[in-house]
């Protein structure tokens, strides 16, 4: 049997999953795999009274692994998978949290995760990137999103405008709140929650959801994956914020933006046994009739 390379990731936020950790990585060892912790993660159990054996320590991108394991939530998955970027790396999501879209594997399930994965018989996703550039001003931190691009305005300020073309055609502007551009992944993120629509991961789409727009006959629309989205926005405090899966930056009113399909794919490990619509109905409780 291959030996196998796996990098962990964690919540180094959850004092109280170290029992999970232990288990994981006992598991591991049972293949005799060979593991590697994020060390901003192994650093944390270690002061949290839990020293887990393993094969060694790496360094924000510094690894070079079979599979990537994310311990917490949806939260942890995208930190995650963004340090994974075009490596390409199959990452499995062990949900520590509650609600989980991304880490959907329960610690219950890792064993039955490590097998099938073992066996060649787990499921591999493929899900879209986006990415934003922007014209004249650098993005500071990493420039890609598995779930979605949101330009916001900022604290309490006025709403914003956000002129919107599509492949050079010109869409509409936007006197809203902010503007959204989400992947399938995304959809059921903040898009679903300023009332987008949800979108199945293998739909090659964006979703373009306005945040609190002004004009109610403004609605969110999709358009295909390979479409360029170029916005500019103007904003009484004349800057705004991008949000890029949740890490904001300040920008510049006038900024010209643009996003679009980025060159690589996120793969995400699935049991055999999931389903996207059962996912549906169980976490978001999608369907469900709550008359008496």
């Amino acid at each position: 049997m291959k030996k196998l390379r796996f990098a962990l990731f964690g919540n180094e936020y959850q004092v109280k999953k170290s029992v999970a950790v232990r288990q994981l990585v006992d598991t591991l060892r049972a293949h005799n795999s060979e593991v590697y912790f994020d060390r901003p993660y192994y650093e944390f159990l270690v002061k949290s009274g839990e020293e887990p054996w393993c094969s060694g320590v790496f360094d924000d991108y510094n690894f070079d692994v079979d599979y990537v394991i994310s311990l917490g939530g949806d939260g942890t998955f995208l930190r995650a998978a963004s340090k994974v970027g075009a490596k390409g790396t199959p990452i499995l999501g062990v949900n520590m949290g509650r609600l989980g879209f991304l880490a959907e594997v329960l610690p219950g399930e890792v064993g039955c995760a490590i097998d099938e994965i073992y066996a060649g018989e787990c499921r591999v996703e493929r899900h879209t990137v986006i990415m934003i550039e922007a014209e004249g001003e650098p993005i500071e931190g990493s420039p890609y999103a598995l779930n979605d691009i949101a330009l916001l305005k900022r604290d309490n300020a006025s709403m914003i405008s956000i002129r919107c073309s599509i492949n050079g055609e010109y869409l509409v502007t936007y006197q809203a709140d902010g503007l959204l551009i989400a992947t399938p992944t995304g959809s059921t993120a903040y898009n679903l929650s300023t009332g987008g629509p949800i979108v199945v991961p293998s739909a090659d789409t964006l979703c373009i959801t306005p945040v609190a727009p002004h004009s109610l006959n403004i609605r969110p629309i999709v358009v295909k994956d390979d479409s360029v989205i170029r916005l500019e926005v103007e904003s009484r405090s004349h800057n705004f914020l991008v949000a890029i899966d949740g890490r904001s930056e300040k920008l510049c009113e006038g900024t010209q933006i643009t996003i679009r399909k980025a060159p690589y794919e996120v793969q995400m490990v699935k049991l055999r046994s999931a389903r996207y619509f059962s996912t549906l109905r169980e976490k978001l409780m999608w369907g469900a009739d709550q008359r008496g």
